[in-house]
């Protein structure tokens, strides 16, 4: 991982998006490079070429980064890497557009009058791409990019350490050897010194501290050996807060230790610009979707007798009440004989018209009026109902620390794990808003918009 404006992100990913990036400036400035004309002027690129091509392959790149392009699963896998390759060129079509309109660029001048330089503009694109992962599978195939975890300890962490490397979310990860603490030393001394194949760290199974000799560290550390704790592992490099880890009253474990304070609160200028940030992005998502937002409460109307909206008491910033504003996807009386349950696969509730826009997220969209309105943010955990509150609350530690935020329409959890539906899928979720809590940034936040896109297109945990 790296930390890029105070966020963390794969360092892989984020070369591979900036090769990419390069790559598809270069392409596309010779390609519109008006004939006749040098590719560099004296010491400089032809300026009302540049200025164009840096745009484009800007706005491409984050219409790929938006699509899932850069998702260590994604990469590593030629046919989900060939069916976002497609949607993201779809995509590009009408961001290109958009962006050479907000910047004023002729692309009619630019791309030539046949009708074909969007066209070739992104065949320069996709060929950039394919060099790209030509490298980037002849890279993986030889282990360039392996990382091997020698994992030491045993029991119920070691196992959900095991677990989280088999992801294929985090399939750089390389679990090279488990061993128990005694034989630790002779194992990594056998790799540091070169007969046995290095590592790229030590995940210990419990606190670092007291684990392991602090001699055997010091010197495992200056032969350049990364050594971390599961929770620091699981937090740094998976995005996530180990929550069995914690204790009550606990918001995330800092690098050591599990006594951290509770997340305080923003600073006032901060505050300030989330909050612009927040009605900003409402607004515009709201003037993007009037249309379909009507349509969608006609449809509602025209399928199943009842309101086109659906209000429901959900927690919010420090544990108050809220009422929260969906377009309603149940049939009216869908908990009249069972009470609050969990929504599952198929679920009986659901009318015809609320699976399709469940599916899509479109029943998510009226929550915009809720950010407006001050009680909720557009970036931050989901908003839970007080009856699950208290349910997770007395199985989950740190589970009351999500209310230190504004809950929000997309979050961290939500575009990482799906739809929770269990104790068990909220105590994974919980790990994710922990992380986000402790990290929050306005980074994060565009980093959280521009994967929401993805989690709606292929519609990842929709129930």
């Amino acid at each position: 991982m790296t930390r890029l404006f105070g966020s963390l992100f794969p360092v892989e990913m984020l070369a591979l998006w900036l090769a990419d990036s390069l790559l598809s400036f270069i392409g596309i400035y010779v390609l519109l490079l008006p004939s006749g004309a040098r590719v560099m002027e004296g010491a400089g690129l032809h300026p009302a070429t540049a200025n164009p091509a840096a745009v484009l392959a800007l706005t491409i790149g984050l219409t790929s980064l938006a699509i899932g392009l850069y998702r260590p699963e994604i990469c590593l896998r030629a046919r989900r890497l060939l069916v976002n390759t497609v949607a993201a060129g779809i995509a590009a079509f009408p961001a290109i557009l958009a962006a050479s309109l907000a910047f004023g660029f002729d692309m009619a001048h630019l791309m030539g009058s046949d009708r074909l330089g969007l066209a070739r503009v992104l065949m320069a694109w996709l060929a950039c791409l394919l060099a790209t992962r030509a490298a980037f599978s002849a890279a993986c195939h030889r282990g360039m990019l392996d990382r091997p975890i020698l994992l030491i300890g045993g029991g119920a962490r070691a196992a959900r350490v095991r677990a989280a490397l088999a992801g294929e979310a985090h399939g750089f990860f390389r679990l090279a050897a488990i061993v128990p603490p005694a034989d630790a030393a002779v194992a990594l001394d056998a790799r540091i010194s070169g007969s046995r194949r290095r590592i790229w760290g030590v995940v210990v199974a419990g606190p670092v501290d007291g684990a392991l000799p602090d001699m055997e560290l010091r010197r495992w550390r200056a032969a350049g050996v990364r050594v971390l704790s599961d929770t620091d592992f699981e937090e740094q490099h998976l995005g996530r807060i180990d929550v069995d880890a914690l204790r009550p009253g606990v918001t995330a474990p800092p690098s050591g230790g599990l006594d951290a304070p509770v997340r305080p609160p923003d600073r006032p200028i901060e505050a300030c610009l989330r909050r612009a940030f927040d009605i900003a992005i409402s607004l515009a998502v709201l003037a993007l979707t009037t249309p379909l937002l009507l349509l969608t409460a006609l449809a509602i109307k025209l399928d199943d007798p009842g309101p086109v909206f659906y209000r429901q008491e959900r927690v919010g910033l420090n544990g108050r009440p809220f009422m929260l504003l969906k377009f309603r996807s149940m049939r009216v009386d869908a908990e009249a004989r069972s009470g609050p349950t969990w929504a599952a696969n198929d679920d009986p509730r659901v009318t015809r018209v609320g699976r399709f826009i469940r599916r899509l997220r479109i029943d998510e969209v009226p929550q915009i009026f809720n950010v407006l309105q001050g009680t909720m943010s557009f970036v931050g955990p989901r908003p839970e109902r007080p009856h699950f509150v208290r349910q997770l609350e007395a199985a989950l530690p740190g589970y009351r620390n999500r209310s230190v935020v504004k809950p929000g329409i997309t979050g961290w959890a939500q575009v990482n794990f799906p739809y929770a539906a269990s104790v068990e899928d909220a105590r994974m979720k919980l790990g994710y808003d922990l992380y986000y809590i402790k990290h929050r940034s306005l980074m994060l936040d565009l980093s959280i918009l521009l994967a929401t896109v993805r989690v709606i297109l292929f519609q990842e945990g929709a129930r």
